[in-house]
């Protein structure tokens, strides 16, 4: 029987760590190739220390006492690096759940008072379930830096300026096309105009899925852009459904120069540029000169 559970729990501070550390390590689903063991064992027992050497008869009902500021910084840092890893969500909660489970299996084998033991593992399990919701809200937020990161890496990706010839630019787009990626393609392409001193630019739609009307207005968007650069903009991609598509919408770019393919846009811009493209055999190997 014990008098005092925070005194008592800090005598059996190295049993909690190493039952907690042998949960850890027996969960089916933990993974043992996003964290070495020693790193485990090193952030279980900065845990350990920051709950049980700060927890007292006082704060055990209060998991916001400032006695955990401590342990609350602890959680909040290894959450975010736990959603970094590739840790999932369940992993990230059984870290402190398991904990609980070493604690309460130790208060067990100290106390032979049922009502005690009732009373004092329901202040722990209170205390260490905030504490549980503390690491998912952490970790839900350290998803969504990944996320949104992520996100725009991709975006960058998706969205490349390549240019591929003296005062030629090419912008092949991918995937649908809204307002946010809009505002991104011009920035690109707007930024590589001035970077290249480009005159001609190419929007490559060959790998949008669909073109609807709000889809056009980005387009158009983005030509206005370029125009006002001092640039001549070329969509090219433009395959039979989609060509339908925009008639039936009633989309008018008449103004805007359009062809099939990025191949046909090329033959175009060269011939705007008075670039002469012929081929010529060398050494019996067919080749081609500007």
């Amino acid at each position: 029987m014990f008098v005092n559970i925070s005194t008592t729990l800090k005598k059996k501070k190295s049993e909690i760590l190493e039952l907690w550390i042998k949960n850890q390590l027996a969960d089916s689903h933990s993974s043992e190739d996003l964290i070495s063991n020693k790193e485990l064992r090193g952030q279980s027992e900065e845990i350990v220390n920051a709950l049980l050497n700060n927890l007292n008869e006082n704060n055990i009902n209060n998991s916001q006492s400032s006695d955990f500021d401590l342990l609350a910084e602890l959680l909040g840092a290894f959450s975010i690096m736990r959603a970094k890893q590739g840790f999932s969500p369940r992993e990230t909660g059984s870290f402190i759940l398991s904990l609980k489970e070493a604690i309460l299996e130790v208060l067990k084998q100290e106390s032979a008072d049922p009502n005690q033991l009732f009373e004092e593992s329901l202040k722990l399990s209170r205390l260490l379930d905030n504490f549980t919701i503390l690491t998912f809200e952490t970790f839900i937020k350290g998803r969504e830096e990944v996320i949104l990161r992520q996100t725009d890496e991709i975006t960058d990706i998706s969205t490349p300026v390549i240019k591929v010839w003296d005062g030629i630019l090419a912008m092949p787009i991918i995937g649908t096309l809204d307002s946010a990626r809009t505002q991104v393609v011009m920035e690109n392409l707007l930024q590589e105009i001035v970077n290249t001193g480009s005159v001609i630019a190419i929007l490559d739609i060959s790998g949008v899925p669909t073109v609807d009307s709000l889809v056009a207005q980005h387009l158009l968007k983005a030509v206005s852009a370029t125009r006002l650069m001092g640039a001549d903009c070329i969509i090219s991609g433009i395959r039979p459904e989609i060509a339908q598509t925009i008639v039936h919408l009633g989309i008018d770019l008449s103004q805007i120069i359009t062809k099939a393919s990025l191949a046909s846009a090329l033959q175009y811009a060269f011939k705007s540029l008075r670039l002469e493209v012929r081929k010529t055999s060398l050494e019996n190997k067919a080749t081609t000169k500007f």
